[in-house]
């Protein structure tokens, strides 16, 4: 299993509407508003046979509302 972020930049006001999409993605675990730069911190587990990058550019990016996504790529969790 790994575990992926994913930072969300959405278009001006789409921001709960995207939320509400994108929770709904399977592997996606949670996702958090937040400020800054980006609208939506997304948390997903995936497969350890999923390519990330596929994940994100076929799953998360054509939801709409979406304008920029940044993902960051895990190792290790400290308990």
């Amino acid at each position: 299993m790994q575990t992926i972020f994913i930072q969300v930049k959405c278009d001006m006001g789409e921001a709960y509407k995207a939320a509400s999409k994108i929770i709904e993605v399977d592997s996606v675990s949670e996702v958090y508003s937040t400020s800054g730069h980006y609208d939506l911190m997304v948390k997903c587990h995936l497969a350890d046979d999923v390519d990330a990058g596929h994940y994100v550019t076929n799953e998360i990016q054509p939801l709409g509302g979406i304008q920029e996504t940044f993902t960051i790529i895990t190792f290790n969790a400290f308990t």
